[in-house]
């Protein structure tokens, strides 16, 4: 039988210098470069065999630098790149990316539709016609909402069963308020939805810097049982979730919040799903 290759599903990479990073202002544990070397040395300490590398800013030029390093490294398998989903011309912005130095590495994109004030953003008329560009370039869609958001990702997911939709971080819920509801309701709704399949990411920097495993064990063991290990995906958020863990304390948790998985079971969680969904075994 094939190992499966562990994955690392979300991360991030960032130069300051080449791209200012606004949105770190304050998050001084984070604020200086993260480059591909730094990646590789938490990766390979942690047995870590390949990455989804996922876009930080809304700027096609960072999708199209993010893409041109995938295509020269043997660790990042994949990314997932930023398109405007509301212009006219998604579809050439996705072929024009597919065409450039590592193109081929491209296999989802991303909005942050978290910040947007309107909680419908997604039902759009102009974002359901950039979505199904996406669905028509063969990509997945990596969706990062608040829980107030997820109705309107439910919405979209039923109009548009044909495309995958991948939920980032659980949707943040309040871990550390130890809100559970109606996160939880709201989460089952999606995992009825065979189209969509959820990251188990970013939840320790939601719990805050003391957190335990038991912080985040009952949002973990909801998205088991509505999504299934077949469906669920780990990601580090690495270097964001630095401010509250270890790249390995991060891992760490993930395994010990699965020990009652199956050896097939957990190799799902930690490589299978997402070498499926983004069709890593082809890159």
């Amino acid at each position: 039988m094939t190992a499966v290759r562990r994955i690392d599903a979300h991360q991030h990479l960032w130069d300051l210098a080449a791209r200012p990073q606004d949105w770190l202002a304050g998050l001084e544990p984070i604020r200086r470069d993260f480059h591909e070397a730094d990646l590789r040395a938490a990766t390979g300490a942690a047995g870590i065999d390949a990455t989804v590398l996922v876009q930080v800013l809304p700027d096609v030029e960072e999708t199209a630098e993010f893409l041109a390093l995938a295509g020269e490294s043997d660790l990042i398998s994949g990314v997932v790149g930023w398109v405007d989903l509301t212009a006219p011309d998604v579809a050439e912005q996705l072929d024009r990316l597919r065409r450039g130095p590592g193109g081929d590495r491209l296999v989802g994109v991303r909005h942050l539709v978290e910040p947007e004030p309107d909680p419908e953003w997604l039902t759009r008329p102009d974002v359901l016609a950039g979505l199904r560009a996406v669905r028509d370039a063969g990509l997945v869609y990596d969706v990062l909402t608040r829980p107030h958001q997820l109705p309107a990702v439910v919405a979209v997911a039923k109009a548009l069963p044909d495309l995958a939709f991948v939920l980032d971080h659980l949707s943040k819920p309040d871990i550390a308020g130890r809100v559970l509801e109606p996160w939880a309701a709201r989460l089952a709704e999606l995992g009825a939805l065979p189209n969509v399949v959820a990251k188990v990411s970013g939840l320790v920097t939601e719990a805050g810097p003391r957190w335990t495993v038991d912080d985040l064990r009952p949002f973990v063991d909801v998205a088991l049982e509505e999504f299934g290990p077949s469906r669920l995906m780990v990601g580090t958020d690495w270097p964001v979730c630095l401010l509250a863990a270890s790249y390995a304390e991060v891992l760490d948790s993930a395994r010990r919040m699965t020990d009652d998985l199956t050896a097939a079971e957990r190799d799902q969680v930690f490589g299978g799903t997402a070498t499926r969904v983004y069709r890593l075994e082809d890159r």
